[in-house]
C-alpha cells in the first residue's frame, strides 16, 4: 500500500479503539510519528506513522484531563473519534480487552491470551483473570506513562520500583468506570504507596500531600522520615489523567487514618 492511500483509507471503528488504547498509555509529549510503539502500531494497521500520531493527536481533543489543563487535542477529530473516546472513557473495563483482541486479530494468531478467551472451555474463573490481568496492564501503563515514569511525591524514576496505586482501592470500585481508569491513579514509589494503601498519607483534592498522625507518633528512622517530608507538599501533577477529585474524597474520608500501624 503507497503512503498516499494510507494517508486517505478512512480509519475503522477497530483502528481508532486500537490508536485510543495507545493514546492511553503513551505521554502526550511522545505522540509523534518517530516514537517507536506508533511506528510498530501503524506497520500492524497499514498505516504511516504519522497518521496514526495524528489521530491521536484528534483522539486527545475529548480527553477531559487535557482539558482541564486547557489543552486541546488537535482539531481535525471525527465523529468515530468522538464515539470511540466517550465509549470508552465510561467504560475503562472493555478497553483494554477489545483492543487487546482488534490487535490479535490483526497479528492472526492463536497463541496470544486476547485469542484464547473465546476459546476457553466453559472456564468463566479464567477468562476473568485474563481479562483482570489485560485490564491490570493497561492500568499500570496509563498512569505510569501520564506520569512520565516518575513518583508522583518523591520523583523516583526506577521502574521496577514505581507502582500504579488505586485511589480508590481496586476492591471497591466500579469494575465498569472505576478500576481501570487512569483519574484513580497515582504513580508512586513502593514506600508510599504501601503507606497510602494504610492510609498512612494521603493526597488532598488541592493535591496536596498529608502525613497521617499515627506516622507522626513513630521513632524518627530514614525511611519514616522520608515519609514525613512529604508533608504538605504538592504532588507533581500528569501528563494527563489528573486524580479525579471523588476519588482523592473517597480515600481522604474512608482510608487516610482509619488502619493502625
Amino acid at each position: 500500500m503507497d503512503t498516499e492511500t494510507k494517508y486517505r483509507k478512512k480509519w475503522s471503528e477497530d483502528e481508532t479503539i486500537l490508536a485510543f488504547y495507545n493514546y492511553c498509555q503513551i505521554p502526550f509529549g511522545k505522540i509523534d510519528h518517530r516514537n517507536p510503539r506508533i511506528i510498530e502500531i501503524a506497520k500492524l494497521i497499514g498505516r504511516t506513522p504519522r497518521s496514526v500520531s495524528l489521530k491521536m493527536g484528534n483522539l486527545g481533543h475529548f480527553d477531559p484531563s487535557l482539558q482541564s489543563r486547557n489543552v486541546v487535542g488537535m482539531s481535525n477529530a471525527s465523529k468515530l473519534d468522538e464515539q470511540v473516546a466517550k465509549e470508552f472513557l465510561d467504560n475503562w473495563e472493555e478497553l483494554a480487552v477489545r483492543a487487546r483482541k482488534i490487535e490479535a486479530e490483526y497479528l492472526k494468531t492463536a497463541q496470544s491470551e486476547e485469542a484464547q478467551i473465546e476459546e476457553l472451555p466453559e472456564g468463566l474463573d479464567n477468562i476473568t483473570e485474563t481479562k483482570q490481568r489485560m485490564n491490570q496492564q493497561f492500568f499500570r501503563e496509563a498512569v505510569l506513562s501520564s506520569y512520565l515514569q516518575r513518583c508522583c511525591i518523591t520523583g523516583m524514576a526506577v521502574p521496577a520500583l514505581l507502582v500504579a496505586s488505586h485511589i480508590k482501592p481496586w476492591a471497591v470500585s466500579d469494575p465498569k468506570t472505576e478500576r481501570t481508569n487512569p483519574c484513580n491513579g497515582l504513580c508512586l514509589n513502593a514506600l508510599h504507596d504501601k503507606a497510602f494503601d494504610r492510609g498512612l498519607i494521603t493526597v488532598l483534592p488541592d493535591y496536596t500531600v498529608r502525613v497521617s498522625k499515627e506516622l507522626k507518633k513513630t521513632g524518627p528512622d530514614s525511611e519514616t522520615e522520608w515519609l514525613l517530608s512529604c508533608d504538605k507538599q504538592k504532588i507533581t501533577l500528569p501528563e494527563k489523567f489528573l486524580p479525579a477529585r471523588e476519588f482523592l474524597e473517597y480515600h481522604n474520608d474512608m482510608i487516610f487514618e482509619k488502619s493502625l500501624l
